[in-house]
């Protein structure tokens, strides 16, 4: 398995974006999570759903939209592991 950081950003409060990252091994599995930078204790900070997009044969993108469920700004990392690689 290999583990990584794809990138760092920081959402504003209730807000929803979308991110790609893209030209990924098709034939990899790969799952993507996010870890809050921000502390607030009391609940859940993102919440989040991942969709791909076949780009040729043998890469894929990750489509990643976000939702800040806090009333506040959070800064976070978008996080991927490849099971098989």
């Amino acid at each position: 398995m290999r583990t990584g950081t794809a990138f760092t950003v920081t959402i504003g409060a209730g807000a929803t974006v979308r991110y790609f990252n893209h030209s990924w091994n098709a034939a990899q599995h790969v799952v993507w999570y996010l870890m809050p930078i921000t502390p607030q204790t009391g609940g859940p900070e993102l919440d989040w759903d991942v969709a791909v997009e076949r780009t040729s044969a043998a890469l894929c993108t990750y489509w990643i939209t976000v939702r800040n469920l806090t009333g506040i700004p959070v800064t976070f990392e978008g996080r991927y592991a490849v099971l098989n690689a």
